[in-house]
């Protein structure tokens, strides 16, 4: 008995020691890099030690190589992707919810089957009675009792199919319901609903973390008339609209730029390592891009183009924060309306 234990004890110290190592790598990365050593980011840094993820290390690699920061919220977008699956925002009442439902059906199960078993052995006792109405010569009404008793034996395991069978029913809804909470608590803390575009919450984050890089640039582009759009066509060619254009932001995106759904009919792009005449040709580009789509309605059949959009650029400045970087972009955005709309400012 001792020898079978033998291999079993070895895996676990071999794992214990395994650890230990990934751990004596791990924490003089999160010191190297500067890299607060919080619960989530100790996790996306030991999983990259592991190589248990070549997605995450071909991503965490590439922000090393070129000296990117790393936000708060992109380290919990990574998290997500590559390490757990679950955010801990509602794991206590997803968990409730699925035990609760599965004490329920387990219970529903126990009762089905004791009602078969029972079914079983009525019908077998039945069917031997059948066995004894012609050796014993029973009389009609007996014969009828027995039938009778039958059928209600038969309705009763019925009525026990169709319990169990509606506790399968619920708890497909339930477990469709859990999913579809998961997926929310998964998305909400960082992407936009409706675009599915990074929210503002992860546009703060990550402008942030990028106030030490030798360039940085910001656009921030409005939707011409939005207003109008919604009051003549409806809010839901309004939705239309926006995921189009947000469709078309994310695929002009080029390098590392980003965009994010800054608000309402709003979008902001963040542009690393880009001064301010890159950084227009590149708002002007998705000003271009945008006035090419066509927006159709499958239900109404409404079809609406010239879709156009403003945007103002400007250029992070040394010792400058956040809020006059957005200001001076805010701005400039507001002159490209005031000019007449469909333009990049500055010129």
């Amino acid at each position: 008995m001792t020898q079978n234990k033998r291999p079993a004890q070895n895996d676990s110290i071999n794992q214990i020691e395994q650890s230990f190592i990934t751990l004596k790598k791990t924490v003089p990365l999160l010191v190297k890099h500067k890299i607060s050593a919080i619960p989530t980011n100790y996790a996306l840094w030991y999983t990259y030690v592991s190589n248990e993820s070549s997605g995450l290390n071909q991503e965490l690699d590439t922000l090393v190589e070129q000296g990117k920061p790393l936000s708060e919220l992109k380290a919990k977008d990574l998290h997500r992707q590559y390490v757990s699956e679950n955010e801990n925002v509602t794991a206590w009442d997803l968990r409730q919810s699925i035990e609760s439902m599965l004490i329920e059906l387990s219970q529903t199960i126990k009762d089905t089957q004791s009602d078969s078993h029972s079914y079983k052995k009525t019908m077998d006792l039945h069917l031997d009675d059948l066995n004894r109405v012609e050796k014993e010569g029973w009389s009609v009404e007996e014969v009828l009792s027995l039938v009778r008793n039958m059928v209600s034996e038969a309705q009763n395991i019925r009525q026990s199919t169709i319990s169990f069978n509606s506790a399968l029913n619920n708890a497909e809804s339930e477990i469709a319901r859990l999913k579809v909470q998961l997926q929310e608590s998964q998305q909400e803390a960082l992407y936009d609903a409706l675009t599915g575009l990074c929210n503002r919450r992860y546009f703060d984050s990550e402008l942030q973390s990028k106030l030490a890089l030798e360039k940085l640039s910001l656009i921030l582009i409005d939707i011409d008339h939005f207003k109008k759009i919604n009051d003549t066509y409806g809010h839901q060619m309004g939705d239309l609209v926006l995921k189009a254009v947000a469709k078309k932001l994310q695929s002009s995106c080029r390098n590392d730029a980003q965009v994010f759904r800054y608000g309402g009919e709003e979008f902001a792009v963040l542009v690393p390592d880009a001064d301010i005449k890159q950084s227009r040709q590149i708002a002007d580009g998705m000003r271009r891009a945008i006035e090419k789509i066509s927006v159709k309605d499958r239900r109404s059949g409404q079809l609406l183009g010239d879709i156009t959009v403003s945007a103002g650029v400007s250029q992070l400045e040394p010792n400058e924060t956040t809020q006059n970087l957005i200001e001076r972009a805010d701005k400039l955005l507001y002159e490209a309306k005031r000019l007449g709309r469909n333009r990049v400012m500055p010129m």
